[in-house]
């Protein structure tokens, strides 16, 4: 088949301009204040808007869970 109508290189170009991708951008968590996507939970403190939604130190074997507490505990005392 051949193409009847065919596009210019600029009709192509412009299309294609809008096909970029964008950066993500991040917000800072109002807690911990590590960059954390917008609209969802901070995957460092577990909290989202001030709230506490999934406790991260859970799952986590006794080590990492004392490191985690020391940091966490760290970040509120030089927030504040």
């Amino acid at each position: 088949m051949v193409i009847r109508m065919r596009h210019t290189k600029g009709k192509r170009n412009r299309v294609r301009s809008h096909h970029a991708l964008k950066k993500t951008r991040f917000g800072v968590c109002a807690r911990c204040g590590v960059s954390a996507r917008p609209h969802t939970m901070c995957a460092n403190c577990g909290y989202y808007r001030g709230r506490k939604v999934v406790d991260v130190l859970a799952k986590m074997n006794k080590k990492d869970r004392k490191k985690k507490e020391k940091e966490l505990d760290n970040e509120s005392r030089n927030k504040s």
